[in-house]
């Protein structure tokens, strides 16, 4: 049951504060769960982006190989495009 999420927008419009309601929602359900977020410029309006993945298995990588996200939640389009490839 492996999910890989990314989430990516820019700061100020709740990336991290989602990732964490998917990270909750999924220990809730006694799912593995590892997660990566990218936030260093957010307080100035720069990129973010969390990566989540959660599995019924124990999850190895924090990070989502490039082809293999399942969803991508983008606030932004141009933030939809930075991480299309890892669709």
């Amino acid at each position: 049951m492996k999910k890989d999420i990314i989430l990516g927008g820019v700061g100020g419009q709740g990336i991290l504060s989602i990732a964490a309601v998917i990270g909750y929602a999924s220990i809730n359900m006694g799912w593995y769960i590892k997660q990566a977020e990218v936030h260093g410029m957010s307080q100035r309006g720069g990129a973010v982006n969390a990566q989540v993945l959660f599995d019924t298995e124990p999850v190895t990588s924090p990070i989502v190989m490039e082809g293999a996200a399942e969803y991508l939640v983008a606030m932004e389009p141009l933030e939809a495009l930075r991480y299309l490839p890892l669709m």
